[in-house]
C-alpha cells in the first residue's frame, strides 16, 4: 500500500488506522473503535514500512497532523511503531494515545466531530453496501 493510498483513506474516511499485516495491535484498536461504535477503515502496510517515515511524508500533504511528535517519537525518544490512527483527517496518534484518549472521555466528543459514529437510527438503503460504511458506500 502506497503512501498515496493511505493519504486518500484518511481524506475521505473518518476514521483509519493503519499498520503492518497481521499485527494484533491492529485489532485491538479498530475493536476499540467499534465498541465505541465507530467503523474504522483499516489500512495494512508492508513489514518494511516505517510509522515515521509514512507519517512524514503524510505531514508533507495537506493533511492536518496535529501532535506528529507523539506518534513518530515516544517520551524515550524510541521511534513508535504501528498502529497509526487518524480520526476526521487528523493525526490521533498510536494505540496508546487512543487508549488514553479513551481513558479520559476525549475518544467519544473527537469521534462524535469526525462524524464517525454510527447513526442512532437503523441504516436502510437501495444501494448496494461495502464492509467500510454499509451507510454511505463508495461510489
Amino acid at each position: 500500500m502506497s503512501t498515496g493510498d493511505v493519504r486518500r483513506a484518511v481524506e475521505q474516511k473518518p476514521v483509519v488506522v493503519v499498520g503492518q499485516r497481521g499485527c494484533c495491535m491492529v485489532h485491538v484498536a479498530r475493536r476499540l473503535l467499534l465498541g465505541q461504535g465507530g467503523n474504522p477503515a483499516v489500512l495494512e502496510v508492508g513489514d518494511g514500512t516505517d510509522p515515521a517515515t509514512l507519517v512524514a511524508a503524510l505531514r508533507s500533504e495537506d493533511i492536518t497532523t496535529k501532535g506528529v511528535v507523539d506518534v513518530v517519537v515516544d517520551a524515550c525518544g524510541l521511534a513508535a511503531a504501528f498502529p497509526v490512527v487518524f480520526i476526521g483527517g487528523k493525526l490521533v496518534g498510536g494505540l496508546d494515545r487512543l487508549m488514553a484518549m479513551h481513558i479520559a472521555g476525549e475518544l467519544m466528543p473527537v469521534l462524535k466531530q469526525a462524524g464517525a459514529l454510527w447513526s442512532e437510527e437503523p441504516c436502510f438503503s437501495d444501494q448496494s453496501s461495502t464492509l467500510d460504511d454499509p451507510c454511505h458506500p463508495s461510489p
